[in-house]
């Protein structure tokens, strides 16, 4: 009896044990296949869970075994998903919140206002959607990145501009966004597309009125100079505006001196142009007689027809008549002073050869005074420099038919090119060369015709002495010259020297000096007479 009792309560437990064994479905938020097996694995390691099953995609999780067992192996997994899940869900709202911000700033709207977290999804934590998440994240922090550099690099040129024109720099960056004044860095710069495009917009004004400002101020400094220059303004006074002037060769991008472009400088230049340009009127008639002296001055050093007086004239009449530009004048007369040198320079070489050849001919006058002088070999003091001197001249002398042939073809040469006479002192000089072959080929002839006479004279004479002989000389007292002409000097030497120098006509004065004190002959003194024809060379 008592065998049949426990069989039957086993039997009666046997039945109780497999009223207890039930299937169970549990719904689990399954992101995927990997995280469905990651709870199955502890799962069937538990005591009294036969099996477990799971739909991913529906989210259930199904389990078979005793009920008391299954929920007490299930607790503290769940416990842990919990877990995870606040966990993922607060990793998504930081990220969420940054983006928010980032967005916003870029939008111009400076941080969030909304005081609430962001809403996420909870259906939707995968690791895949956090990675594009933070993905997003990256990029918008790169995006802010840029444009807080862009903005610095803006508001530095803001600046840089600033200074060369002494323009108010927080005045015009507040007008853009009051966050860009901010040098403490209280408060975080706006770097929205707006605030770029007024920086941008700022940047661009900025930059022509940089340009504006120098162009203005090189026109100033380039008429300063005009001004100085034709007023002969000393050097002390153009250096007040050594900072203006020294802009006129500098480019946009060159110029960085703080305030070198500033309202003021401009003022300054510009008062000054105005003084100076009162000052011009009336000034303008005496530098125009000014240069017209020096035109004048140009002309005579090259022996250039020019009639002073009727130029001079007609300058005077311009001024007053006031139907000209004095400015106009000036310039015109400066072309003319141009003209005028290059046409000197032209002649220059001509004139050398002119004055070489009128030094010879006056050598030559006074060859042949010298030579016409009876006491030229007295024995008295200087008489020998007047013998050099003589031999120089005659050397010089001999060169003048050379002299004159090159001149002539130098300036026939320069008729052709130019197509107009070439005037010395009003006068052609082709027919003073002319002129001057004619008057020595009529001296040479007229010597010759003397030497022709004298010779005659000499042989008359010599015919004469030998059919009568030879009449004594009356005896003088000793000391007297038997010349008539003792106290007559001979001509001034002359020593030979190039003729556009000063020391061959100083070295002629000494030998003119020389002559005027020295020539005079000893009363107690016999001067011992010489044949002329030795002196000559013939």
């Amino acid at each position: 009896m008592a065998a049949e009792d426990e069989k039957k309560e086993k039997e009666k437990e046997k039945k109780v044990e497999e009223a207890a064994i039930i299937t169970a479905v549990y719904k689990v938020n399954l992101h995927c296949e990997q995280c469905a097996r990651d709870i199955k694995k502890p799962l069937l390691r538990t005591q009294g869970v036969h099996t477990v099953d799971f739909d991913v995609e529906k989210s259930d999780l199904k389990g078979r075994g005793t009920l008391k067992e299954q929920i007490s192996a299930i607790k503290p997994i769940l416990e842990e998903l919990r877990s995870k899940k606040q966990e993922r869900i607060k990793e998504f709202s930081e990220i969420q919140s940054q983006v928010v911000c980032i967005c916003a700033e870029i939008a111009g709207h400076g941080q969030s206002n909304s005081s609430s977290d962001p809403q996420v999804n909870e259906r939707d934590l995968t690791v895949k959607t956090l990675g594009e998440l933070k993905s997003h994240l990256q990029e918008l922090q790169n995006e802010k990145i840029f444009r807080l550099q862009k903005v610095n690099s803006h508001v530095n040129t803001v600046w840089e501009l600033a200074v060369v024109m002494s323009i108010d720099f927080s005045k015009t960056v507040n007008d853009v966004h009051p966050s860009l004044s901010d040098s403490l860095g209280n408060q975080l710069k706006n770097i929205s597309n707006d605030t770029l495009a007024r920086l941008t917009g700022v940047i661009q004004s900025l930059k022509q009125e940089k340009q504006q400002r120098l162009k203005k101020l090189q026109d100033l400094g380039r008429t300063l100079i005009d001004l100085w220059n034709l007023m002969d303004t000393p050097v002390d006074e153009r250096k007040r505006f050594d900072h203006v002037t020294s802009l006129i060769s500098s480019s946009v991008d060159e110029v960085s001196r703080q305030g070198c472009l500033a309202l003021d400088i401009i003022e300054q230049a510009e008062i000054e142009v105005e003084q100076l340009t009162v000052l011009k009127g009336g000034k303008m008639k005496e530098l125009v007689f000014k240069r017209q002296n020096e035109l004048e001055e140009i002309y005579r050093g090259a022996h250039m027809d020019v009639d002073s007086e009727a130029a001079r004239q007609i300058l005077i009449n311009l001024i007053d008549s006031g139907n000209v530009d004095l400015s106009d004048l000036l310039s015109s007369m400066d072309d003319q002073i141009v003209k005028a040198k290059e046409q000197a320079l032209s002649r220059k070489d001509i004139l050398d050869k002119v004055e070489k050849w009128r030094y010879a001919t006056e050598e030559e006058k006074w060859l042949e005074e010298y030579e016409r002088d009876e006491n030229r070999y007295s024995a008295g003091r200087g008489a020998h420099k007047n013998l050099k001197c003589a031999e120089k001249a005659r050397n010089l002398v001999s060169k003048i038919p050379s002299i004159v042939d090159n001149l002539t073809a130098k300036v026939k040469a320069w008729e052709v090119e130019k197509g107009i006479p070439f005037l010395y002192d009003k006068v052609p000089i082709l027919h003073s060369l002319e002129e001057y072959i004619v008057l020595r080929q009529e001296r040479e002839e007229e010597k010759r015709k003397s030497r022709e006479q004298k010779r005659l004279q000499e042989q008359l004479a010599a015919e004469q002495e030998a059919l009568f002989g030879s009449r004594p000389a009356p005896k003088k007292p000793l000391g007297q010259s038997t010349s008539t002409n003792t106290m007559v000097g001979t001509p001034t030497g002359r020593c030979l020297a190039t003729p556009s120098g000063r020391h061959g006509i100083s070295a002629g004065k000494e030998c003119r000096e020389s002559g005027r004190v020295n020539n005079i002959i000893p009363l107690n003194y016999v001067a011992l007479p010489k044949d002329d024809a030795i002196s000559r060379g013939n």
